[in-house]
């Protein structure tokens, strides 16, 4: 017996039966041999973490434009947060927590450059529109390369959590797995709470204006209100599953009010406030301007863009392109296009400004 198949055994020994083994996995796009030592969900987990569009998540923006300092969000950090916080609620109802964290890693490889600016100027841009959660399953699937094949060849499980993330309303529809369904909440409850810390910090709110009504519920710090959330999910989604009701993740009724009714207030005061929205109106100015150049010098790109070109056509290459940049790298590219500088050679050593 493999190492590998140690960890399935433990799996479906160990693990609740309502959380996905990975020896019944549907599998990946392209079949491969099994890993001696890892599980599916493991080689996934590992995949990502080692790819390129994964590193760039640490110059991505959160909420705030390149802000001053190191103690605000990035893409990156919001990942790891929402990774630890779905490790802990999937810890509470004994699920896979590899998959859970490949699913969390993975699930805003798909964001652009300056987060939301960037989607929604890309979205105005093409036919069919633009989705960071759609995009992200592009990355995965697409534009990053795993042995000289499109994509990193993903199980079914993770891609189908990663497409699911998106979305806090009751109509959208929820991914196959629990552990897909984990990824969903703690994406909201990580960024709503993480992005009330970062405006605080930046002045643009204090607590007092937070409503009272929902941090009477969830509490008045940045931790208690996430120990909250997230304790009451696991103890409300264990009620559900004793009474022998539908196995959803959730939290209480009372829980989920005060967490939307928070996402709502930012939303209002914070996300569509003044200063996000002129951060946007610059940073749509310049992902605009980088989709209209490159659809006129696509020989700028590099090779594996020209590829996509060719075969799905220049609109798709051009959003795989600029998606996948940083925003620093977005920046410098919009610079060298369109920033005038001198091209003289610089005066030789002993010159004055008279070359004398």
């Amino acid at each position: 017996m493999s190492i590998r198949q140690e960890i399935e055994k433990r799996e479906e020994e160990m693990l609740a039966e309502y959380a996905t083994r990975s020896a019944n996995s549907r599998g990946r796009a392209r079949e491969e041999e099994d890993d001696p030592i890892r599980s599916c969900f493991m080689v996934d987990r590992d995949r990502i973490v080692h790819s390129k569009s994964f590193r760039r998540l640490k110059h991505k923006t959160q909420v705030f434009i390149a802000p001053p300092g190191d103690h605000y969000r990035s893409r990156l950090t919001h990942t790891l947060e929402v990774n630890q916080i779905a490790k802990t609620i999937g810890a509470g109802l004994n699920l896979n927590i590899d998959l859970i964290e490949a699913i969390a890693l993975a699930h805003d490889l798909g964001h652009t450059p300056f987060a939301h600016a960037g989607e929604q100027i890309l979205d105005s841009l093409v036919d069919g529109g633009f989705k960071h959660n759609q995009n992200s399953i592009r990355v995965l699937t697409r534009v990053e390369q795993h042995r000289k094949g499109p994509g990193l060849n993903l199980s079914w499980e993770v891609l189908d959590g990663v497409i699911h993330h998106s979305g806090y309303d009751s109509s959208d529809e929820l991914a196959s797995t629990l552990e897909g369904q984990v990824i969903r909440l703690s994406d909201k409850i990580a960024y709503v709470q993480h992005d009330i810390d970062d405006s605080i910090r930046a002045g643009l709110l204090v607590l007092e204006e937070l409503p009272r009504e929902y941090l009477d519920v969830l509490g008045y710090t940045h931790s208690k209100r996430i120990a909250t959330l997230v304790t009451d999910t696991i103890m409300h989604t264990r009620c559900l599953i004793q009474q022998g009701k539908q196995v959803v993740v959730k939290p209480s009724p009372e829980i989920d009010r005060a967490l939307k009714g928070l996402r709502k207030f930012m939303f209002e005061a914070i996300y569509n406030g003044p200063v996000c929205q002129a951060e946007r109106s610059r940073a749509a100015f310049i992902v605009e301007h980088l989709f209209k150049y490159y659809k006129k010098n696509p020989h700028r790109m590099s090779p594996l863009y020209l590829e996509i070109a060719q075969e799905e056509g220049l609109d798709q290459a051009v959003i795989d392109y600029i998606s996948g940049m940083s925003d620093e790298y977005c920046i410098e590219s919009f610079l060298e296009i369109y920033v005038p500088r001198s091209l003289v050679p610089e005066a030789k050593k002993g010159l004055d400004s008279k070359g004398k």
